[in-house]
């Protein structure tokens, strides 16, 4: 499991820290760790020439310092500062050890020219964006270069709210004892590349704000049936899904439900998904009837009109209003307003929108009778923020949510609660179904007892390793995805 802490935290244990060791010991660390990962790309690249972006903090002078043990060892080092705007004492370790100290037009022209980027500007304090010259800076680094950043890359959020395209992009992050949010949560990512943690020894009393599940850990989560569990025992779940114009969403959940190894899936649909659900899943149970929770949504058209579609929209609502546990996806995001919301206050209930449905979710209950909102939030919004929507979403309907993407986020209604986020999927898993069988998936963990965010994160990581495994990294269609979940299971069962 990876673990991040907010900044906040972060300064904290430091400040603790540094109390009980000698002055500099802590950066010292710092230093050491990052030093050791530039050293190692120096020899891997053969790199001949590293530069040093160098900014006003603890992150510019562990740059600078790095840059000082490297020319030490004999690698050709520059380093870019405002030589009045720099830690001291580490800008004449820099100069002791024969770093070429540059600014102005000749700082552009050796990071166009350098190999290796060490980008030290901007550290957790620093706001999202970058300053003039350092803009200038980033610009000149060429497309052939390695670029490792300090801490994270500068000119993003550190929270992870914002990305900041004309920031840093590193090809790989090395932080200091900790994960923090901008290292695990979208948009962030996508800038931090591969991430190394250097442990320097902080101690944290604090829970950490973001978790991710690794394949280690779900050994220790998934529901493994034992030699007395029967159907019941295990889970009955029940699937309310399709319809006469999204038939095959139908098939695509129960399947999964059934790969995932529900006791039972009691389906209830119109009669072309009925039909093609008994064809495709024999095991399935049709109807109404006693479960341990239900998947509401998949494929289901709330403004159908025929007799069909109106019983199994009863039923739908029926199961909103119950006590079992509730995955609500697609057509059945349709179904919550601030009815459906007082129903479920308390009871264990995962929203699984995409951006797009999580956009009009949010305008729809914000219009709504108890808000003098009238704003309309766009798609563009939650993908620019995606973890304060999401957030946004929880806190309004006491739900929690897992909004999907290339990043998974899953956010508990409570807010002191720590988001999960997860990222296993293959960029094939974008394909039309693969919600539907996630929906499954996840289904079936809550039937078999697991909470709604560790259901979701769960779901997530399985789903991922499952298009990973089936597609082995070529295209991957949704239901391939349903049926390669039992030998992921098993894959990441067998790494206990």
């Amino acid at each position: 499991m990876i673990e991040a802490w907010s900044p906040q935290d972060v300064y904290a244990a430091e400040a603790a820290l540094e109390e009980e060791l000698a002055s500099g010991e802590l950066m010292a660390r710092a230093v050491e760790g990052l030093v050791e990962v530039v050293a190692a790309r120096v020899s891997q690249l053969d790199a001949e020439t590293v530069i040093a972006l160098v900014g006003p903090g603890n992150n510019g002078a562990d740059a600078l310092y790095a840059v000082a043990h490297l020319a030490e060892a004999g690698v050709a080092c520059a380093a870019a500062l405002d030589p009045g705007k720099v830690h001291e004492e580490a800008l004449e370790a820099a100069r002791e050890a024969g770093v070429v100290l540059v600014s102005g037009a000749e700082a552009l022209e050796d990071i166009a020219e350098a190999d290796i980027v060490v980008d030290g500007i901007l550290g957790l304090g620093g706001r999202p964006g970058l300053p003039r010259e350092a803009g200038d800076w980033v610009r000149a680094i060429s497309d052939d270069a390695h670029v490792i950043a300090v801490d994270l890359p500068s000119g993003q959020a550190a929270d992870g709210s914002a990305f900041d395209a004309d920031g840093v992009l590193a090809d790989e992050t090395v932080t200091f004892s900790v994960a923090k949010p901008v290292h695990l949560l979208p948009p962030t990512e996508q800038a931090c590349g591969t991430l190394t943690v250097v442990d320097i020894g902080l101690t944290f009393a604090s829970e950490p704000a973001i978790v991710r599940l690794g394949h280690d850990d779900v050994a220790d989560l998934w529901p493994v049936p034992g030699p007395d569990d029967d159907k019941y025992s295990r889970g009955v779940l029940g699937v309310i899904a399709g319809g006469e114009d999204y038939s095959g969403a139908a098939v695509l959940a129960v399947t999964a439900a059934v790969e995932a190894g529900a006791g039972m899936v009691r389906y209830v649909g119109t009669p072309t998904p009925e039909g093609l659900v008994r064809a495709a899943v024999p095991e399935a149970v049709h109807g109404e009837g006693r479960v341990q929770a239900w998947v509401v949504g998949p494929g289901l058209d709330v403004r159908a009109s025929r007799r069909e579609a109106i019983a199994q929209l009863a039923v739908a609502r029926r199961a909103l209003a119950g006590e079992e546990p509730v995955l609500v996806d697609a057509g059945g995001l349709d179904l919550v307003d601030d009815e459906v919301i007082e129903a479920r206050r308390g009871r264990p209930t995962l929203l699984t929108p995409h951006a797009g449905e999580l956009a009009r979710l949010l305008t729809r209950l914000e219009a709504g009778p108890r808000s003098r909102s009238r704003s309309e939030v766009e798609r563009g919004s939650v993908e620019a923020e995606p973890a304060r929507h999401a957030r946004a979403l929880a806190e309004r309907t006491g739900m929690t949510v897992l909004l999907k993407g290339s990043t998974t986020l899953v956010v508990p209604a409570d807010p002191d609660a720590r988001v999960r986020s997860q990222a296993d999927a293959p960029p094939w898993l974008g394909t039309a179904g693969a919600g539907d069988v996630l929906s499954g998936l996840v289904g079936t963990l809550l039937a078999a007892g697991l909470d709604p965010a560790d259901a979701g994160a769960l779901g997530a990581l399985v789903h991922g390793v499952a298009a990973d495994r089936v597609g082995a990294g070529g295209p991957v269609r949704a239901l391939a995805v349903a049926h390669g979940i039992p030998g992921a299971v098993a894959h990441l069962l067998a790494r206990r």
